[in-house]
């Protein structure tokens, strides 16, 4: 075995960085910039907030650059117009400095991490832009990827390796080393050698990838023995909801667009793992698995298109609900290629990803840009039904009018606004001038508290505060919050109704009949609670297990499903029956019930057990009661004669 020498490494690195210039700058200022900012200790200072403006800057820099250079070499582009398309994404590189400045613009994190992603996307095919040359685009990717995993694997053992090293010296040798030498070494490890290390592997003979056929076998035991069973399983579980959901005639459920999308990833990347060989005569049920696959894809992509529809019909566009809707058209785009395209390529995969991606990022059609829109026009719908919007303004609603409901749906999209860098789009319905407003808050704020420590960071939060209070103030939504106890505007939950039930006397505990009682109150998880009578050798045993409230007395369990309880107390027929309290002290539906209405009784062997509750809160979404959030009340229980 013969090791490499120190002026063959030296040879190796000097003709990456020949090859590759921009991008070893680009490493090299991130692993400078990285160190300034974990020596820094002024966490959320204007200092730190550059350093990881330059970070990403370096990281969009590399990856551009990385794309130029490939496409460069394939068109063999040389000379000065190499130069210039380097320099010139290099210098879009470095705009990114000043667009991009997430304690200014919170939505600045992921438009980097979506231009980051674009950019990953946009060095797979950006030397294989012409027709055909498919394999060769699989060869290079292939390598690529093998690649990035060695140097996964070789700057992790290489770390640990120093890290131990570094250890040693400083309990044998009294070595002090500061606390922060171990970050500074991982972002030496990772934006030096694994950058050189994964740039020195990147194929340049691409004429050469297009005759090799060369196929590791280890790919198609993954592919065959794991990404297609679990790609299996994911459908089947599909496939039964929607049955289910035919069934019932409801809406699906937010957590199943987790499931498609992990099903679509799952069968895309076997499909694009396992191309080469699908021609081969003992692989043809590849190409049938890769048809069959975009068949079953399809009413999985109406699935997700009515997932999302039922999140967005009540709450909105939200950058999360459009990524799920823009990944819905991009899926629907791709079966309907791979089904009816005669000349089906690969490549199409992360060309048709990259771009929109990118899109998604900047412009009127971006996540932000849509999502503001959304969010405002569903303000302006709220004060239109309470006739507060005049010659396309809006005005003042009265408080008195406004449903609770609606005035906390509208200033949880008026903080969302004012919260994701959004507060301009409400200018066109606004009489005041928001540029003004803006300007005006942020002085009386900076002069409220002085010269800040942590820089303009924290500033930024406090802004968005007073923005929102002068919403409220103008608005005439002062009285109300934006917290919203109707449901979670969130993608993964379903829209949900608040109740609180309670008896109407809770003095009258009926123990004249029974002859012990266990208190009840609201228990988490699994968490049993104990009690032991002694005297007459009883030992009672209670716990909750999701909304299944059990005792146990002696070995004999007597449980009580509170959740079919509150689901049929809950009922639009039932409700009607009920006392309802107009003065509440939450936005929870609040009804005084009957005594009898609370109770349960059960038996066992020995003993008549009788669950009588004070009061419950909990949760319905559609037709489920989806949570129970607390409860009081007492176990009476009878021994039997």
């Amino acid at each position: 075995m013969k090791f490499p020498s120190i002026k063959n490494l030296g040879e190796s690195i000097f003709s990456t960085g020949k090859r590759f210039p921009f991008e070893t700058l680009f490493a090299l200022c991130a692993a400078i910039v990285g160190t300034a900012w974990a020596r820094n200790h002024d966490w959320g200072s204007q200092y730190q907030n550059n350093c990881m403006r330059l970070v990403m800057m370096s990281n969009i820099g590399l990856l551009l650059s990385l794309a130029i250079s490939l496409y460069t070499e394939s068109k063999d582009i040389a000379g000065f117009k190499k130069l210039l398309l380097k320099v010139a994404a290099a210098l879009i590189s470095v705009a990114f400095f000043w667009l991009l400045n997430s304690f200014v613009r919170s939505n600045d994190t992921l438009r980097f991490f979506l231009l980051s992603f674009g950019f990953h996307l946009l060095v797979a095919f950006a030397a294989f832009t012409q027709k055909g040359r498919v394999q060769g685009f699989w060869q290079f990717n292939k390598t690529l990827f093998l690649r990035f995993l060695a140097g996964v694997l070789y700057s992790g053992v290489l770390y640990l390796g120093l890290l131990a090293a570094i250890v040693a010296t400083k309990y044998l040798f009294n070595v002090h080393w500061s606390d922060d030498t171990y970050l500074i070494l991982w972002i030496w490890i990772v934006c030096i050698f694994n950058s050189i290390f994964f740039l020195a592997g990147v194929p340049a003979d691409f004429n050469a990838l297009d005759e090799d056929l060369s196929y590791p076998k280890g790919l198609k035991i993954f592919t065959q023995y794991v990404l297609i069973p679990l790609a299996t399983i994911y459908v089947i579980i599909l496939l039964a909801y929607e049955v289910k959901i035919l069934i019932e005639w409801r809406l699906p459920k937010g957590y199943v667009s987790n499931l498609i999308i992990a099903y679509a990833e799952f069968g895309i990347l076997s499909i694009l793992l396992v191309y080469p060989i699908r021609e081969m005569a003992e692989n043809k049920w590849l190409k049938i698995y890769a048809r069959y696959f975009y068949v079953l894809l399809i009413p999985l992509i109406v699935l997700l298109f009515l997932a999302i529809l039922a999140r967005v019909k009540p709450y909105g566009v939200t950058p999360e609900r459009y990524f799920l809707i823009v990944l819905d058209i991009w899926l629907a785009f791709i079966t309907a290629y791979f089904l009816l395209s005669k000349k089906q390529s690969i490549k199409m995969i992360p060309a048709s990803l990259c771009v929109l991606t990118l899109l998604s990022a900047y412009g009127p059609q971006s996540a932000f840009s849509v999502s503001s829109w959304s969010q405002t026009h569903i303000v302006v719908g709220i004060f239109k039904k309470y006739n507060a919007f005049h010659d396309g303004k809006l005005q003042p609603v009265n408080p008195d009018k406004i449903s609770e409901k609606d005035a906390t749906n509208a200033l949880a999209k008026l903080s969302y606004l004012t919260d994701n860098d959004a507060w301009e789009s409400l200018q066109p319905y606004m009489s005041e001038n928001l540029v003004a407003v803006n300007d005006s808050l942020n002085k009386k704020l900076k002069s409220g508290n002085g010269k800040n420590e942590y820089g303009y960071r924290f500033s930024r939060y406090g802004l968005q505060g007073k923005k929102l209070d002068w919403l409220k103030k103008h608005l005439g939504l002062k009285k109300f919050t934006e917290y919203n106890s109707y449901g979670y505007d969130d993608a993964d939950e379903t829209e949900t109704e608040s109740y609180h039930f309670s008896i109407e006397s809770d003095q009258a505990l009926g123990v004249k009949d029974n002859d012990y009682v266990i208190i009840l109150n609201n228990m988490y998880g699994n968490r049993q609670d104990t009690s032991i009578d002694h005297a007459n050798h009883l030992r009672f045993v209670r716990w909750d297990e999701h909304g299944l409230y059990s005792l146990l007395v002696n070995g004999e369990k007597a449980s009580f499903d509170l959740k079919a309880l509150a689901g049929n107390l809950a009922k639009p027929l039932s409700l009607k029956k009920y006392k309802e309290n107009t003065v509440s002290y939450s936005n929870a539906k609040d009804y005084t019930l009957a005594d009898s209405l609370m109770m349960l009784t059960t038996q066992t062997p020995k003993y008549v057990v009788t669950l009588k509750l004070k009061d419950i809160r909990f949760n319905m979404d559609q037709k489920d009661v989806s949570s129970i959030n607390g409860l009081s009340g007492y176990y009476l229980i009878k021994i039997k004669k």
